[in-house]
Order: C-alpha cells, then sequence, then structure tokens
C-alpha cells in the first residue's frame, strides 16, 4: 500500500501493538519478524478496506461522520458477516467503558464523600467565615472607637 508522503509508516498500526496482541493471542509460539511484518501489513490494509468502504457509505447516506452502523454495513458488504456480532460486542464494551470514564472523572465522585456531607461541610465553612468576618468589623469598629477617644 502506497501513501502520498511515501512513508508507509504514516498508514501502518504501531508494531508494538501488533507484538503486544500476537504475545496474548500466541504466548506459546514464536512469530518470525517477517510474519509479524505481514501480520501489520494485512492490519493495515483491512483496516484501510473496511474505513474506505465505510466512508462510501457514510457519503452515500449524506453524513459527514462515520458512525459504528456505517463500518457495521460496510463489514456485511465486503463479506465480513461473521464478524459482525463481534464487532456489536466490542462496541458495546467500548460504549460501557467510555461511560465509566465519564462517570470516575466527575470532581464529585472521585473524593468518595457523599453530597449531603460536602455540603454540610460547605455552610460549616460558610458560617466559619461569617463569624470571622464579624470578629474582623468588632475590631475594627472598637479600634476606630479606641482612636475617637484618643483625640
Amino acid at each position: 500500500m502506497a501513501s502520498s508522503s511515501g512513508n508507509d509508516d504514516d498508514l501502518t498500526i504501531p508494531r508494538a501493538a501488533i507484538n503486544k496482541m500476537i504475545k496474548e493471542t500466541l504466548p506459546n509460539v514464536r512469530v518470525a519478524n517477517d510474519a509479524r511484518e505481514l501480520v501489520v501489513n494485512c492490519c493495515t490494509e483491512f483496516i484501510h478496506l473496511i474505513s474506505s468502504e465505510a466512508n462510501e457509505i457514510c457519503n452515500k447516506s449524506e453524513k459527514k461522520t462515520i458512525s459504528p452502523e456505517h463500518v457495521i454495513n460496510a463489514l456485511e458488504s465486503l463479506g465480513f458477516a461473521s464478524y459482525i456480532t463481534e464487532v456489536k460486542d466490542v462496541l458495546q464494551e467500548c460504549k460501557t467503558v467510555a461511560l465509566k470514564r465519564r462517570k470516575a472523572s466527575s470532581r464529585l465522585e472521585n473524593l468518595g464523600i457523599p453530597e449531603e456531607e460536602l455540603l454540610r461541610q460547605q455552610q460549616e465553612l460558610f458560617a466559619k467565615l461569617a463569624a470571622a468576618s464579624a470578629s474582623v468589623q468588632q475590631t475594627g469598629s472598637s479600634q476606630d472607637e479606641d482612636e475617637e477617644d484618643d483625640m
């Protein structure tokens, strides 16, 4: 597969990712470097084929963004219908993980303190602030009185 820049590395899956997948899938098998390179090229070509078909389907439906449905339809139209069930399962897993990440990034939930307790602490801080402010005002007004007495 040729690229417009002449650098094929721009259009391939990182070799480290492929090596990790090979080790996880075939932990007790040695795979020659040529075979690893062939797997990288096959993966890249497969992704290019699916994404090109999904793009065409997306354009035909007058959309600007390729959706998971476009990819699933591309798999079917290219004769890879046997992968669709697994693809849908992986898509659901990705959605679940993304939802958990969004929930985990919520600052309140990361604290591990119930919202009621946070509100109580906030009210307590406001009360302390009000007391400190009143104390400063009393101190300030008594100093003003002292200065008037000195005159």
